[in-house]
């Protein structure tokens, strides 16, 4: 999977964006973030917020995924690329 990263919040945040269209389980997402052991802060029909990796990460329906704090843009392609997997 591929994606484009932005940066966000000044500079302390980045979004990773997937080229493909995705349309996420966030229900089901969850389920499976919860057996992980990651905090799960709030949840509904458009978003998911978890704490990983020390991270607020924030999980969107369309496959968008904000790092904050995170400043490397590698790095946010990498975490982006592994949470899909673990939905998928």
């Amino acid at each position: 999977m591929r994606f484009t990263t932005t940066r966000l919040c000044g500079g302390e945040a980045l979004m990773a964006v997937s080229s493909e269209e995705l349309d996420l389980d966030l229900t089901l997402a969850a389920e499976i973030f919860e057996k992980e052991g990651f905090e799960i802060k709030e949840k509904d029909d458009m978003m998911l917020i978890i704490i990983w990796n020390g991270m607020e990460t924030t999980i969107y329906s369309q496959g968008k995924i904000m790092f904050f704090p995170l400043k490397d843009k590698k790095l946010c392609i990498d975490h982006a690329t592994q949470l899909i997997g673990m939905m998928r």
